[in-house]
């Protein structure tokens, strides 16, 4: 009877931990906690604007003239007008595809430098019948503003507010292309150019330190990266 009684008690203690080892009783661990993937922190460059058309009067109604707003550069360019792709006496040049024809978007200003620019452009075909056209590359964007690096090249510095062309100088062997050095360049032809800009009332014509280009010394001035192409600017 003791006997009995005793192995009872042993049941009795040795169940709760029998219970308590029982599989699928307990709470399984927690799962590894897997990584997060990494967040992107570099931002895609921004593909360069859409030229917009230029604007149409109402009937009735002239055209709102352009203006040229802050610095040539830091500023914008408000209801700006577009050089064609070409035109009497000249033609237009990308200078990052390095062919004719500049894109649209790159090819802006206000109509008073789109003046200047056919009015000497075309006096000069008409000095010079037999001449190929004068290249004309980068002015504004559509709306001015930033034109640096990341629209292509080393960028422009300045042609922010549509009062800036680039004019390249007209080559000695006559080819429709920019002169990629200082010997390519007919520099009588180039001395023509600066000195019709001069006259036209440009505030500043840079010109390249290699090509003893000439003029009024407050107006006509030597710049790095220009021995292929004057900068003509007018004021605002």
């Amino acid at each position: 009877m003791r006997f009995a009684l005793l192995l009872l008690i042993l049941l009795a203690l040795a169940l709760p931990a029998v219970l308590l080892a029982a599989p699928g009783d307990s709470e399984p661990p927690p799962a590894p906690r897997q990584p997060l993937p990494p967040v992107a922190t570099s931002t895609p460059a921004p593909l360069p604007p859409v030229a917009t058309p230029e604007p149409t009067p109402e009937p009735g109604r002239p055209a709102r003239p352009s203006r040229a707003v802050g610095l040539p550069y830091d500023g914008r360019l408000v209801r700006g007008r577009q050089l064609p792709e070409s035109g009497p006496g000249w033609a237009t040049w990308d200078p990052i595809r390095k062919r004719v024809g500049n894109r649209g978007w790159r090819r802006w200003g206000t109509g008073r430098l789109l003046h200047v620019l056919r009015t000497v452009l075309g006096d000069y075909a008409r000095r010079h019948p037999d001449a190929p056209p004068v290249l004309v590359g980068d002015l504004s964007r559509p709306r001015g503003g930033d034109f640096g690096p990341r629209f292509g090249g080393i960028g422009h510095a300045s042609h922010q507010n549509g009062l800036d062309a680039d004019v390249y100088y007209p080559r000695v062997d006559r080819r429709l292309r920019r002169p990629f050095h200082p010997d390519h360049v007919d520099r009588a032809a180039a001395q023509e150019l600066v000195d019709a800009f001069v006259r036209a009332g440009a505030q500043y014509v840079f010109v390249g330190p290699s090509l003893g280009l000439r003029g009024p010394s407050g107006v006509v001035q030597p710049l790095g990266n220009h021995d292929d192409h004057l900068h003509v600017r007018l004021r605002g």
